[in-house]
């Protein structure tokens, strides 16, 4: 009896100590990153550094200084985890993504963006899967079958634009670039992971074309139903709260309901082995155009903040949990006794990465100019080189998805896996450093500020920060409404042909004011309580 009491405060006391452990490592993880609100606010006006890289920065340093302390044993607080990664810190940055993306310029480059986000993936998949067959081989790397090599296509074709540009672009000054960039960016990450989950559910020893049909009606099916997710979870959340109003009660329930609507529908979507990330895309622009508002003054501005907030936060994060898990001593020591071979192989990854993303930007842009007939909204090549240049950093995306295919729970002892991981690491740091330096210096040399202000002119407030802005508004569309409603128009065929954009956006809004509005709300049709603090907003229809 008393040697059980005596082991049971023995595993108390073990247990105790274990928690101890994981309470200082929390306390200084959120100092860490205060530190690095603090230092990123400080260097706000420096040409070169953004909040990112000065996260990655904090992080190696923090790495290297724990490795000193604990005699070279390890050099992190807390182990990288994918799970953490996607389930945690992925779904409030892609949601804020949709959330406060200008709807009217996405939309309007909606194809292109398409274009560059899954198309431009795939072509650089298919690039970097073959060179990498081509030129590891006569590396003498160790033995990777092809779903090692199409997984690599996979890893190394996820960008980092949607976390890097935040800090860099400012979709008021250059609406063109910004969606354009910001767009392809999160349908880059989803098309990455389709693929890369793809890859891991086929049988890929032995291709046939049946095989290679059904990989492709997969990949097809995860992006519609995806999609239509997303869209469905906003669709229900505007349905709940228009009908339901919790603001004649309780501001602090709709906030509550949206914030949750939005992560259960990444969670269904994980549940459902969808895209998470273009459901919960979806899920916030479809909740900026009509949840939105739906709730009180006071929950527009609480939610448009707090979205905001929880985004910037797992930004800074990911990249000083990156910044300190690039120094994980155990991958290191495997792969310490060919550095030769681990620095050719970053080189080999980081130059396929630069070839496969040219492979598609100048083409792509080529063939999207050629249906465009305004000047302004063709894509010059100076915006070509900064779209080419931005999406050539790479982050948290690789880094959790090479764990996923070379690791087994965050370790591994085979040479190859370990050569992958800090190879992947390399590459992330390099490319988020050395890029993301000059990516700033870069937009104010090719983007000068007068060609930012001439851009600035068209572009519109940006949701959803105004609450005058409908999605896909045709600003020629809303000066012919305002005026007279008797100037002739051409027939929809010819304006289908002449202004195929225009007159999508045209049917589209006669459609979402007709039926969509009328049933889940929306600006212009958001439920009316008397004292409320919308009560005095004076709409145009």
């Amino acid at each position: 009896m008393g040697f059980k009491f005596g082991s049971d405060l023995m595993t108390i006391g073990m247990v105790s100590a274990s928690d101890h452990g994981s309470v200082v490592s929390i306390n200084l993880f959120v100092t860490l990153l205060c530190a690095c609100i603090v230092v990123g606010h400080l260097l706000e006006e420096n040409r070169w550094m953004n909040e990112s890289i000065t996260a990655l920065a904090i992080g190696l340093c923090t790495g290297v200084i724990i490795l000193l302390t604990t005699g070279g044993r390890s050099s992190r607080l807390l182990v990288f985890s994918e799970d953490l990664f996607f389930i945690y810190l992925l779904p409030p940055i892609i949601f804020n993504a949709g959330f406060q993306v200008k709807k009217k310029q996405f939309f309007r480059n909606f194809m292109t963006i398409m274009l560059f986000g899954a198309v431009g993936t795939l072509i650089s998949f298919g690039i970097i899967s073959l060179g990498a067959v081509q030129f590891f081989r006569r590396l003498d790397m160790a033995p990777l079958d092809i779903t090692d090599y199409l997984a690599i296509g996979a890893i190394f074709s996820a960008t980092d634009s949607v976390c890097t540009l935040q800090q860099v672009l400012n979709q008021d000054e250059t609406p063109l670039l910004y969606s354009l960039v910001f767009g392809e960016g999160v349908v880059n990450d989803a098309t990455s992971v389709v693929l890369f989950n793809a890859i891991q559910s086929f049988d890929l020893s032995h291709i046939s074309s049946s095989i290679a049909w059904q990989f492709a009606g997969n990949f097809i099916y995860l992006f519609i139903t995806s999609t239509l997710l997303g869209v469905i979870a906003g669709l229900l959340s505007a349905y709940v709260i228009k009908k339901l109003y919790f603001g004649r009660h309780s501001t602090d329930r709709e906030v509550a309901l949206m914030i949750l609507m939005a992560y259960l529908s990444y969670m269904l979507a994980e549940l459902f082995h969808l895209s998470a990330i273009l459901t919960v895309f979806f899920c916030g622009i479809v909740m900026s155009h009509y949840t939105w508002h739906n709730v009180t003054e006071s929950s527009r501005i609480t939610t448009k903040h707090s979205f905001a907030t929880l985004s910037f936060i797992a930004e800074i994060f990911i990249f000083l949990y990156v910044g300190m898990d690039a120094l994980d001593i155990e991958k290191w020591r495997v792969v310490q006794s060919s550095p030769g071979k681990s620095i050719g192989v970053s080189s080999m990854l980081m130059a396929l990465v630069m070839v496969g993303r040219a492979a598609f930007v100048f083409p792509l842009s080529f063939l999207s100019n050629l249906t465009k007939k305004s000047v302004k909204d063709k894509i010059s090549f100076k915006q070509q080189v900064t779209i080419w240049w931005a999406g050539l950093m790479r982050g948290a995306v690789s880094v959790a998805l090479a764990y996923n295919q070379f690791t087994r729970s965050g370790h591994t002892q085979l040479p190859g896996n370990a050569m992958m991981i800090t190879s992947t690491i390399t590459v992330v740091l390099f490319s988020t450093v050395v890029f993301g330096l000059m990516t700033k210096p870069m937009v104010r040399w090719l983007l000068p500020p007068n060609a930012k202000h001439a851009s600035n002119i068209s572009s519109e407030p940006s949701s959803p920060k105004s609450l005058s802005v409908p999605l896909l508004e045709n600003r020629q569309e809303s000066e012919t409404e305002a005026g007279s409603h008797d100037v002739p128009r051409p027939s929809s065929l010819r304006m289908l042909f002449r202004t195929p954009t225009h007159t999508v956006h045209h049917y589209w809004r006669k459609f979402d004011n007709a039926f969509m509005r009328p049933m889940f709300g929306g600006r212009g049709f958001a439920p009316f309580v008397p004292g409320s603090p919308t009560e005095d907003v004076t709409l145009p229809w």
